[in-house]
């Protein structure tokens, strides 16, 4: 019999939390060699060979930068010292990127999600967190988030309080398409947000379609009976494997820290939802999120019934302020459900 996801309740101690800032198992090999740029969107190897660039140059001493310095989008064929950011849509391959700039780097060096980051911050300080981190050499934030100010704020000061000590960043962020400038506005209120840290933070922008999408149909798969489903996949046993309903699951993500959303999935295999339903409630919605993420680093399968997981956000939730969130979600459980 399949375990239930509901039954796991995860704690997760400061130094675990810190020790879990590397690139998920899908990225653990990641290189600039095993990157494949789309030759139909020149940006991707231009922007693959800029962070190349940025990681391997020996950073400039660490100065204090104007409150007030204008900064102006560079492109990729300058070299950079202090940070890049990769503004692009969904599945370019901006983490894979991101993770083989952590592969390469020298030193200490540190790799976790914007709301990992921000749960450090929670349990440990802001000043605990400086203090755990002064000293690395380069730090890499996956999916930083514009959408909530108090969470921006925090992260764009420990930038600043690491960046004049000599840490480097890398950073990425999905951005929609549709969007002003299909993405540009999310790129231009980071830089915005973050102009205290250096005005050698460079932008580069990645072009293309997504991966995940390519030749294959764009809709998430479900079944009928999601336990026949599940018996037939190759698991390492059943406590590797766990069979929910659906919003069974949702209300038990409201029991849980989104930081500890990686140990809840720790270990599985697969994922079974019985009768998947749309989002009524964008608090349930956005924890949803966060646990596709975190199965999606994993790579673990999941198996559903009743709507779609792509299309469980009503067109009031498309249109607002999450919007890029529920569309990186989409698209990683099309992945996620496919044979």
């Amino acid at each position: 019999m399949p375990a239930h996801l509901v039954d796991r309740n995860p704690t997760l101690t400061p130094a675990q939390m810190a020790e879990a800032l590397v690139p998920p198992p899908q990225f653990e090999g990641a290189t600039f060699e095993t990157y494949r740029p789309d030759p139909e969107f020149p940006s991707q190897a231009s922007v693959r060979d800029a962070v190349e660039r940025f990681v391997r140059t020996e950073p400039e001493p660490p100065t204090r930068r104007s409150l007030f310095t204008r900064r102006k989008r560079v492109e990729p064929e300058a070299v950079v010292t202090s940070g890049v950011y990769l503004d692009g849509g969904f599945g370019v391959g901006k983490t894979h990127l991101l993770a083989a700039a952590y592969h390469a780097a020298r030193g200490r060096k540190t790799f976790g999600t914007f709301i990992e980051y921000t749960a450090l911050v929670g349990a440990l300080g802001f000043q605990g967190t400086v203090e755990l981190l002064r000293g690395t050499a380069l730090v890499c934030i996956d999916e930083f988030e514009l959408d909530d100010p108090g969470d921006t704020m925090v992260m764009t000061r420990l930038i600043k309080e690491l960046s004049d000590t000599g840490t480097r960043f890398a950073a990425t962020s999905n951005t929609p398409p549709g969007a002003l400038g299909e993405g540009r506005f999310a790129a231009q209120d980071f830089l915005r947000e973050i102009q205290a840290m250096s005005d050698r933070f460079d932008t580069l922008r990645i072009d293309g379609l997504d991966y995940r999408r390519r030749s294959v149909t764009e809709h998430a798969v479900t079944v009928d009976d999601v336990a026949s489903v599940l018996a037939t996949l190759p698991t390492g046993g059943s406590d590797r494997v766990t069979l929910d309903d659906f919003r069974s699951v949702v209300a038990h993500l409201g029991s849980v820290h989104p930081s500890k959303y990686v140990a809840l999935v720790d270990g599985l295999d697969a994922v079974g939802l019985r009768d998947a339903t749309p989002f009524a409630d964008q608090t349930d919605a956005l924890r949803w999120v966060a646990l596709v993420d975190r199965l999606y680093d994993a790579q673990i399968r999941i198996v559903a019934s009743g709507t779609p997981l792509d299309e469980l956000y009503p067109e009031s939730m498309l249109t607002g302020g999450y919007r890029k969130k529920y569309l990186r979600a989409a698209s990683r459980v099309v992945a996620l459900t496919r044979d």
